[in-house]
């Protein structure tokens, strides 16, 4: 029996879980410098101890209400295909191991988000995590370019 290792976070009421061997490390939001003419969902960059790497707010690359900052806001620092950037969520929530047979292929209508982001949906007890597919995150709409 396969299980896999993620990283939880929350934006709104939704939780989501994306592949710990994806994940560099979890941040406080430091200052963001924004970035003209980037796409809207880049929300800036930061030094992160000398590197440069870009924000991507998931409430606007998922087209979600914006929400205020607060004490439990962090940023999930990303390493896809030798890209570095970061995600903003609300709050990061815990690392669990899911079994794979617990995950379901993503639903054909997708929680009001394009399922082209969605790996599937992972069933933890009664709860819910909408796992994501962070290639595609990163690779649709000209962002390779954004982050490059």
């Amino acid at each position: 029996m396969a299980e896999e290792q993620m990283v939880t976070f929350s934006l709104g009421s939704e939780e989501f879980g994306v592949d710990i061997m994806k994940v560099q490390e979890i941040i406080r939001i430091p200052p963001i410098t924004r970035v003209p003419k980037a796409r809207s969902y880049i929300e800036g960059v930061i030094n992160l101890r000398g590197n440069v790497i870009p924000i991507v707010n998931l409430r606007s690359r998922f087209g979600m209400l914006a929400a205020e900052e607060t004490d439990l806001s962090r940023i999930v620092v990303l390493q896809i295909d030798g890209r570095v950037f970061g995600i903003r969520v609300d709050s990061v929530t815990e690392v669990l191991w899911l079994d794979s047979e617990a995950i379901e292929p993503p639903p054909p209508i997708a929680l009001g988000m394009d399922s082209n982001y969605i790996r599937g949906v992972g069933k933890i007890g009664e709860r819910l995590l909408i796992l994501l597919k962070l290639d595609q995150l990163i690779s649709g709409d000209g962002m390779n370019e954004q982050i490059a």
